[in-house]
């Protein structure tokens, strides 16, 4: 996926450098070194996005990700540090697209709509529903649902990330849980939220999960699954937004049922 200068296993002297004595040059090296991780999140995170978010401000963002995960990162545990590192500058880029308020309050609507939607449907037919039956449901014909589906694509690249819960930035995916941690609740909720994730995939249809699995789990971007698919690319775009809304309606439930338990 990206290439360092040095092997991972190399990277110890200067992890304990910089954990252990605190030499922030160490700390300054892996900045460096890491630098090619926050390239790689930007342009990923830059598909779709309107022509006026500058990839320069989500670059900087990006950094500071970079800067925080380096600060927190444990690397006494033996995990892999990319992984980590790249959720939390996916997070920092979207934090700081939520602070400039790109998306307009219509279409935020619009998809908060359509997630209901999906939501509402499927938990009745307890299956994928239908673009017709989307459409009857919210009383619009298949075109306005489709180019409602359009208009909101450019929101649904960063949803999955959005936090379980508003004051928490644990995100849906990260689920990079501290295997030491002794809070039982917090490991039953963990379990129930992979549980609910992995029916929710299920109920996608099979080009949903198809595009899902290819962006998310073997990082081609939407250009590139288009030409896998042999479809376009905002056909494409539609079938990952489609997907990222049901997947936002089933985590939805799984919040609810968070909130009556407690």
């Amino acid at each position: 996926m990206i290439e360092h200068k040095q092997p991972h296993l190399s990277n110890m002297e200067l992890w304990r450098q910089w954990k252990e004595d605190g030499i922030l040059q160490a700390k300054k090296n892996l900045i460096e070194q890491y630098l090619p991780l926050v390239e790689f999140v930007t342009n990923r995170l830059a598909i779709g996005l309107p022509k006026n978010v500058s990839k320069d401000d989500l670059y900087s963002h990006g950094i500071m990700g970079l800067i925080d995960a380096i600060e927190k990162f444990d690397y006494r545990r033996g995990l892999q540090f990319e992984t980590y590192a790249s959720w939390r500058i996916r997070g920092s880029i979207i934090d700081g697209l939520r602070q400039g308020d790109w998306v307009p309050r219509s279409i935020r609507e619009k998809a908060k709509r359509i997630e209901d939607a999906y939501q509402k449907l499927e938990q009745k037919y307890m299956r994928s529903v239908t673009d017709k039956e989307m459409s009857e449901y919210l009383e619009v014909s298949e075109t306005e649902f489709n180019q409602m589906i359009q208009d909101i694509a450019v929101t649904s690249v960063c949803s999955i990330d959005d936090p379980i819960r508003e004051e928490e930035s644990e995100t849906r995916l990260s689920l990079l849980i501290d295997d030491k941690a002794k809070n039982p609740e917090y490991k039953v909720n963990k379990f129930f939220l992979k549980e609910t994730l992995a029916k929710a995939i299920e109920r996608l249809t099979e080009k949903e999960r198809t595009v899902v699995s290819l962006f998310y789990f073997d990082d081609l971007s939407l250009s590139e699954i288009a030409e896998v698919m042999s479809l376009s690319p905002s056909r494409i775009s539609q079938l990952h937004s489609k997907a990222i809304l049901r997947l936002r309606g089933s985590l939805n439930r799984f919040k609810v049922q968070l909130f009556v338990d407690q």
